[in-house]
């Protein structure tokens, strides 16, 4: 018995790492269905700064960020709670643009060739070597393989039971766009008691600005006004920043419990791309351009995989693994071991003398959290 609404293929969430995924394989006979919530465009908690190294993928989807207005970033400077600066060019450099114009960049490009279907996913259940997607409206689809790439954190996390969504974590994220004189050719860090924050220009010519930091830090204050003038603002260049720049969102978006816990690559037979497999520290400034690589190596993996006389599921799953922790396996501990030099001010006051003597140092970093250009 042939089931109803049967696709070869369900990717759920339509972010970046999910929209790739569906353009790369939309040219491939395949059947596919993404399920998303939010329609486009939208405005999503991100420091949206994209390093160049996913331009030649994005160039053989016939994708360009440029054509939208995105910025060419090429410095990188970094300052402690002090306003000690250090400053150096990105080894690969990079670009600004908005996830409200990148996510519609790539719809756009994708809305007639696949089904879209704009609901919240409830359930995913694994039964019969095949896949039964359940949205909030009750509808049901069916499909061979499911694709996860619902982001930090989903409710979708919580029916699965994975292992990081049950433990509570200590991370709160709130960016908003300002209009502020800021060189577009950089996008800087700044550090203050319990967390970052990053600025960068997007397309529109506005500020992005970005940060991260732990509630205990955060309750002390308990509105984002009050936590940016008085904790924030310790750092001279977020107190130039705040004094001056004029919000152009109404309110600041915000998301609460970010975890940077390992997760799994593949978890109840669903391949999970972009944050949902793995989150790397914002400070890195690489989310992005991992949730793009994430699409392209998975997507090499299916296909390659379909074209064997002899498809063995398990092996797929074995291989994307494989290939994802490569990839991205360092990043990630790199990403960790960073974060938590940062946030504890000893250290990074130590950070910043040996950088400050061996300037070398902080390219070699980026390195470390960054990719290589792959087509």
């Amino acid at each position: 018995m042939v089931k109803k609404n049967k696709w070869d293929l369900i990717i759920i969430g339509g972010g970046l790492a999910g929209l790739t995924t569906a353009l790369h394989l939309s040219n491939h006979n395949l059947k596919i269905c993404l399920i998303e919530k939010n329609s486009y465009p939208n405005h999503k908690v991100c420091g949206e700064y994209v390093s160049n190294e996913i331009l030649p993928y994005l160039k053989s989807l016939n994708i360009d960020p440029f054509s939208v207005g995105a910025k060419k970033i090429k410095r990188f400077n970094i300052t402690n709670l002090e306003g000690t600066t250090l400053n150096t060019n990105l080894p690969l450099g990079g670009f600004g643009i908005s996830r409200y114009a990148f996510d519609n960049l790539i719809y756009e490009a994708l809305k007639f060739r696949i089904e879209i279907i704009f609901q919240t996913v409830e359930k995913i259940v694994f039964q019969d070597n095949s896949f039964e997607v359940s949205t909030q409206n009750k509808k049901v689809f069916n499909a061979d393989f499911v694709v996860g790439a619902f982001g930090k954190r989903s409710n979708i996390d919580s029916f699965l039971k994975r292992d990081f969504i049950l433990q509570k974590s200590p991370w709160l994220a709130v960016k908003g766009h300002y209009e502020f004189d800021f060189p577009e050719d950089t996008v800087a860090l700044h550090n203050f008691n319990g967390g970052y924050c990053g600025l960068s220009k997007i397309e529109t010519n506005a500020v992005n600005a970005c940060y991260l930091t732990t509630f205990k830090a955060f309750k002390k204050y308990g509105k984002i006004d009050a936590f940016q003038s008085n904790e924030m603002s310790k750092n001279p260049f977020l107190k130039e920043f705040y004094n001056n720049a004029k919000p152009i969102f109404q309110h600041p978006l915000t998301i609460s419990q970010v975890s940077f816990q390992r997760k799994k690559p593949v978890e109840n037979h669903i391949f999970m791309i972009g944050d949902s497999a793995g989150l790397i520290h914002p400070l890195c400034g690489n989310g992005m351009a991992m949730a793009i690589r994430s699409a392209q190596i998975f997507s090499h993996s299916f296909l390659k995989a379909m074209h064997k006389d002899r498809f063995n599921r398990g092996v797929l799953e074995m291989n994307y693994t494989r290939l994802w922790n490569i990839e991205f396996g360092k990043r990630l501990k790199t990403g960790r071991i960073i974060q938590s030099l940062l946030v504890n001010p000893h250290s990074s006051k130590i950070g910043f003398s040996v950088a400050k003597i061996f300037p070398s140092i902080i390219p070699i970093l980026i390195k470390k959290t960054h990719g290589s250009p792959t087509k």
